[in-house]
């Protein structure tokens, strides 16, 4: 028989060490571990609520608004603390204008926090807590406005629904323009409720800096409003105008249309709120021939007085060329064949010149690359080169065929003429605010030479006939000033990789012709009338005339040198 008080002693033992292993896990807990489940739990409270950074402000080059932002309030739930959803939901429906259903739906979620209404007014939000709804607030939030609506919206660009820039300056400066997000730490009950006096801690955000662009307000309205109406009355589908100064390479107008409102961009096609003036390329056509005239000028192979023979026609390769207006064999100044925009003369003196000199030049005035005006979306265009082009380029890409550009690159092929032939990369920012309201400049530009001074004015000289009598371009005239520059009507190639029988129309020149200042761009795509000193053309001269007068440039004064005979005579 056992033993009882052995069981008895036994029993006793394992019960001391039963106290023993307990009483040491609540030493445990109390002493070495206690920190870290306190931590633990304190961690449990806490909840990290991000803090926006109020998003800089864009103005025009001289402080005009053209983007910014203003407060509004978002309404928010803590549906844990909603004891009857549909109740609320119906309260506040007329005054969030949000529907019932959708906010039943959010104050029945298990969840401790929800938005209900976004930018609402502060107003409308002070309505909704004057209902003292449980679980229901407000917070502080803001809105991006453009306050001149569609003005320079291709330029400017545009945000998405958590403020990041997604278009245009809005895109490209995203980064000075957001600033840096600041937080608030605070301590919170099972309920999602912040406890008072419990934990809390802010880092308050950075706001971005004010983004000063190269634009001018008014230069960049009547730019669009002159366009706008060539475009209605051309019957095109569309157009570009580009004012820029020569000197500085910033762009004070660059309007597109169609075009878009960027306090609305999603309810626009997403083709139109693009910038099709820096990213869509076309074969430039004849404001093209400008560049096979300075690399002539420039390798001595011409002067502007030189006599060219001028057939009715020329056969390169498999392709025969002929003028618009032909009569017969004629004799012309180099000059001439610039005005009169002849593509046997161009073609004539390019081959003299031959594919590789005439690439390099064009290598020079940018094509083939990006202008380095920053811009999302910015194509390079098409340049292919010599040794892939084929028997029939060496005569189209003289007058602007079988090359594609932009707008930019072509405004800025003549901003470098104008500029004594020094090219300036463009500039669409000139710089940002600093905290004193000061200007911080933008890095200096790039300049390049690309002709030299006596090519250049040379060439304006040339240009300059093209305007005058007997020129394509008489309606490009502004009074009291002395212009040049040069048409184009130039084919465009549809989705087939061919030509489709539709064309774009341009002119481009500068102001005022012997001290150049503005150089204007313009284009019509498909306009009604396509040649581009009929539609393009007087546009220009309007918008030339504006620019040159609201930036008070007065003209020179200087009497034009005495005309280069356009045309000797003709045979035949």
């Amino acid at each position: 028989m056992a033993d009882p008080n052995r069981r008895l002693r036994g029993g006793l033992v394992l019960v001391g060490l039963l106290v023993m292993v307990l009483a040491g896990r609540l030493v445990q807990l109390q002493g070495m571990e206690s920190t870290v489940y306190a931590a633990k739990a304190e961690r449990q409270r806490l909840r990290t609520v991000p803090l926006a950074a109020q998003r800089g402000t864009i103005v025009d080059r001289d402080g005009v608004t053209l983007a910014m932002n203003v407060e509004t309030r978002s309404v928010y739930a803590n549906p844990r603390q909603v004891s009857d959803p549909a109740e609320i939901a119906a309260r506040l429906t007329t005054l969030l204008g949000v529907p019932a259903a959708d906010l039943t739906q959010k104050l029945s979620k298990d969840k401790a926090f929800v938005y209900l209404a976004r930018d609402i007014t502060p107003e409308r939000a002070r309505e909704v807590l004057a209902l003292e709804l449980a679980g229901v607030g407000a917070e502080r939030s803001t809105r991006r406005v453009y306050p001149n609506n569609s003005l320079g919206a291709t330029v400017i660009g545009f945000v998405g629904r958590d403020g990041a820039g997604l278009g245009g300056v809005e895109y490209s400066m995203q980064k000075p323009l957001s600033g840096t997000a600041g937080s608030l730490l605070v301590e919170e009950d099972d309920q999602g409720r912040e406890i008072p006096f419990g934990e809390r801690r802010e880092t308050a955000p950075v706001p971005g800096t004010t983004q000063v662009l190269t634009l001018d307000r008014d230069i960049q309205w009547f730019a669009e409003k002159t366009l706008s109406e060539q475009v209605v009355k051309s019957r095109a589908k569309g157009g570009t105008a580009i004012v820029m100064d020569v000197r500085t390479g910033e762009v004070l107008a660059l309007a597109t249309t169609p075009t878009f409102d960027p306090n609305r961009a999603t309810a626009a096609p997403p083709e139109l709120r693009g910038n099709p003036a820096v990213s869509t390329v076309y074969e430039p056509g004849s404001v093209n021939k400008v560049i096979t005239a300075a690399a002539a000028l420039e390798a001595g192979i011409v002067t502007p007085t030189s006599t060219i023979v001028v057939p009715p026609s020329i056969r390169v390769a498999d392709k025969t060329f002929t003028d618009v207006h032909s009569n017969g064999t004629q004799r012309m100044s180099f000059t001439g064949v610039i005005a009169k925009s002849s593509n046997v003369g161009t073609i004539t003196v390019a081959q003299e010149l031959g594919r590789e000199r005439l690439y390099e030049y064009l290598r020079k005035f940018g094509f083939g690359e990006k202008t380095g005006v920053r811009f999302p979306g910015e194509s390079a265009g098409l340049l292919p080169p010599p040794e892939d082009w084929s028997g029939s380029q060496a005569g189209t890409i003289p007058i602007g065929q079988g090359v594609a550009a932009t707008s930019l690159q072509i405004a800025s092929v003549y901003a470098t003429v104008a500029n004594d032939g020094v090219r300036v990369t463009p500039s669409m920012v000139r710089g940002s605010r600093d905290a004193d309201g000061r200007l911080v400049a933008a890095g200096a530009p790039k300049r390049q030479r690309v002709v030299s001074s006596r090519t250049a004015g040379q060439l304006a000289r040339m240009l300059e006939a093209v305007t005058n009598e007997g020129g394509t371009a008489t309606a490009a005239r502004v009074d009291g000033y002395r212009v040049a520059g040069k048409t184009g009507t130039a084919r465009k190639v549809g989705a087939n990789g061919r030509y489709d029988g539709t064309y774009i129309s341009s002119f481009v020149g500068f102001a005022p012709a012997d001290a150049p200042r503005l150089v204007v761009s313009v284009s019509l795509d498909e306009p009604g009338v396509i040649f581009g000193g009929v539609v393009a053309a007087p546009v220009f001269g309007k918008l030339m005339a504006f620019a040159l007068g609201t930036l008070r440039i007065p003209p020179t004064g200087r009497v034009p040198e005495p005309a280069v005979p356009l045309v000797m005579d003709a045979r035949g």
